[in-house]
């Protein structure tokens, strides 16, 4: 069965880099490299996990593997104790950094914001040891050396690019930054891109869904749905928040060996807090992006939920509705009993703007079938102006 898994992993993504993904008709070489790189599943230790074993493109670049809560790694036996987010879109997340005016930590990638920037982000997994498991840079340098697209470095980065490891590691980061940068990534191509520009038309439900989104539901507080300046709807305001997310019981991540979770089911995730070492910001996790969120599950940090219905009514009713005493181990569970698990942080949860929205069940229905709209997709060519022309860039 793992030799299974391992040879249909090698399949997707060699299939997936040599492919015409939408939106990479006119990759630049540097952005081109950056695919093969991102499908190569011989970067790993042991070899069969790529960049796209967790970011697959079919699903938004989310893990493809819906059975478990948080994504596994090249030895099918370690779990981290994250969903991996999806990778689309993040290429306009600023770097991380303090805002004075908003007074709150924005940007950078990863649910913790613990990157900076996209090409910090793409050397992280390379040296994790529970997702690709290489010991060092120079590991991975030594296996793009031999990789039949070795000889690319040299055309962008110049002769001997892969000679000096440190050098060639910072290289391998920027070639995959560059293709996320790319319109693959930043499609811009939903029902709802094509609404705004009076190219599609929504039904009724989603036009009410869309009046619950921006009014009672308060989503755009924290997923703001206008463009800004030449700049398309994000849904995110980079912010971090803690939502009050359970544990969840169901991740592999607490039956881990000790040397990657000494704390076992003791394991609490601190998020942000944890990064910064700040006690106010324990269990804020960043606000994720809404564009091809029908296709993402599972939802937050954990993956505890697993149905939009079932988020949407936890920010419905969080503060108002009982803790359970007993312990729940989902969102099945809990909507069954009509009650929620205690938070995985009790401090700093936000209910200033979630958990007493007073929506019905219609309001939540029609709340889906707006976010369903913002699938990419709906039309060849996205409406807006090009990624990468200066105009967009602003």
């Amino acid at each position: 069965m793992r030799r299974f898994l391992l040879l249909s992993i090698f399949a997707s993504c060699t299939s997936f880099a040599d492919s015409v993904l939408p939106g990479s008709e006119n990759l630049s070489a540097k952005a081109q490299l950056g695919q093969k790189l991102f499908f190569d599943a011989n970067l790993s230790e042991p070899a069969g996990q790529a960049c796209a074993s967790c970011h697959n493109p079919d699903f938004a670049f989310t893990d493809a593997d819906k059975s478990q809560p948080t994504s596994k790694g090249a030895n099918p036996e370690f779990h981290g104790n994250r969903n991996a987010p999806t990778a689309m879109y993040s290429a306009h997340s600023p770097s991380f950094h303090f805002d004075r005016k908003e007074r709150q930590y924005l940007g950078g990638q990863f649910f913790d914001g613990r990157a900076a920037t996209l090409e910090d982000q793409a050397k992280g997994p390379f040296l994790n040891p529970i997702e690709m498991g290489n010991s060092n840079a120079e590991a991975v340098v030594k296996k793009v050396k031999v990789a039949n697209y070795a000889s690319q470095f040299d055309s962008v980065y110049g002769n001997g690019a892969l000679e000096n490891s440190e050098q060639a590691y910072d290289y391998i980061a920027n070639a995959i930054a560059e293709f996320e940068r790319s319109p693959v990534f930043n499609r811009f191509s939903s029902k709802y891109d094509f609404y705004l520009f009076g190219k599609a038309t929504f039904t009724v439900q989603e036009r009410r869904g869309l009046a619950v989104f921006e009014g009672k539901g308060n989503c755009a507080s924290c997923h703001p749905n206008r463009p800004i300046k030449s700049t398309p709807p994000l849904f995110t305001d980079f912010s971090y928040d803690n939502i009050g997310v359970p544990k969840n019981a169901e991740s592999s991540f607490y039956t881990m060996p000790t040397k990657f979770n000494p704390d076992g089911e003791n394991f609490v995730d601190f998020g942000l807090g944890e990064q910064l070492k700040i006690f106010k910001d324990n269990g804020k996790f960043k606000v994720p992006t809404l564009r091809n969120v029908a296709l993402t599950s599972p939802y937050t940090h954990n993956g505890y939920f697993t149905k939009l219905q079932n988020v949407i009514a936890f920010y419905n009713n969080r503060k108002t509705t009982r803790h359970c005493v007993d312990s729940l181990t989902n969102e099945t569970e809990s909507l069954a009993k009509k009650c929620w698990a205690i938070p995985e942080v009790a401090q700093n949860v936000n209910f200033d703007e979630m958990g007493n929205l007073k929506l019905s069940q219609r309001d939540i229905d029609d709340l889906v079938a707006f976010l369903e709209t913002l699938t990419d997709g709906y039309g060849e060519k996205s409406p807006w102006i090009s990624f990468n022309s200066p105009e967009f860039k602003n």
